[in-house]
């Protein structure tokens, strides 16, 4: 017969539980583990659903997108016909009366008139918001696609092509962005502006997301995972896109979403220099520079685009704020 010895002071360790369930001590751990366990994509979310705040500029980002979709059908409420902006939107009873310091706010128009002209405000902030969101879409796309694939064949690929990469990414930062815009912009007539907005805008901004994109992947190139992938005979095409795209995926979808917050303000600061899109085609820069000569006697005019600016700018940079504090493996969360 067996006997078990007392443990340390005279006390008997705790007996198993029978059926091999773990001790009342180790239950505890269980918790623990699961959570540590968690992938980056469920601690991402588990953090967001923690932030009010977060909560709250996704919302804000969410009105702006839809309302930026929903500009034709929008617009229309204040008298805007898609195509015929300044001859339906004018109303002629208020054209260059005096407007009060509510800037002619009505039932019938929700924000007010334009000094003058008396179009529809609310139409010309709608429509103004599709303008700005899509010039910041598309160009923040040009410059993640651009500055990825930069970024992974530097890192992955080294050597020659590292060298000739990274110099062409210093080139570029070198360059007075804003100061080459409004310069390609002035000397630019018979264009659509939108698109040369987008272009312009999307080629001074790629370098910074090659270089976060490059230092992850020499991070991921030397992993296990990538070196049996190697060995197991995946050529470098395979390797990039199933191995090293998914590691630098957080950080690049951080990096996109504090990229359009600038977009936007950079759109909006070239349309106020007048080197931007075109009147009557709307924008929130436009309408702020036009309004400075009512301010006083309308100063409607001047506040409520800057505020529509105002929200979308603050709304896009907390939400990639809490995105890069979640998802950038180097802020120790994922």
């Amino acid at each position: 017969m067996t006997t078990t010895a007392p443990g340390a002071g005279g006390q008997t360790p705790p007996a198993p539980v029978p059926g091999g369930a773990p001790a009342p001590e180790a239950a505890g751990a269980a918790p623990a583990a699961a959570a540590t366990g968690a992938g980056p994509w469920q601690l991402a979310r588990r953090e967001l659903r923690r932030r009010p705040a977060v909560r709250v500029s996704a919302c804000v980002v969410l009105l702006f997108v839809l309302m930026a979709v929903t500009a034709p059908w929008l617009g229309a409420l204040g008298g805007w016909t898609p195509g015929e902006f300044d001859k339906t939107a004018i109303d002629p009873y208020l054209g260059g009366q005096p407007l009060g310091s509510l800037g002619g706010i009505s039932p019938a128009h929700w924000l007010g008139v334009e000094p003058v002209t008396g179009r529809d405000l609310f139409s010309r902030v709608v429509n103004g918001a599709q303008v700005s969101l899509l010039i910041a879409f598309a160009a923040t796309a040009i410059v993640v696609i651009t500055g990825t694939a930069a970024g992974t064949a530097a890192g992955y690929f080294g050597g020659r092509t590292d060298a000739v990469l990274s110099r062409l990414m210093d080139l570029t930062m070198s360059f007075p962005s804003l100061i080459f815009m409004i310069a390609m912009l002035s000397v630019a007539k018979d264009v659509n502006r939108i698109v040369l907005m987008t272009a312009v805008i999307g080629l001074f901004g790629w370098p910074g997301v090659a270089r976060v994109v490059r230092g992850q992947t020499l991070s991921l190139k030397h992993r296990e995972y990538v070196d049996a992938a190697r060995v197991g005979g995946s050529g470098a095409w395979r390797i990039l896109t199933r191995d090293i795209l998914p590691g630098v995926s957080g950080p690049v979808i951080a990096y996109t979403t504090l990229l359009i917050p600038g977009m936007i303000s950079t759109e909006a600061a070239l349309s106020y220099l007048g080197v931007g899109v075109r009147p009557p085609t709307p924008s929130w820069g436009q309408m702020i520079a036009e309004s400075v000569a009512y301010y006083e006697t309308d100063p409607m005019y001047f506040v409520i685009p800057s505020v529509f600016l105002f929200l979308a700018v603050l709304a896009f940079t907390l939400l990639g704020d809490a995105l890069r504090d979640i998802l950038d493996p180097r802020g120790g969360r994922t």
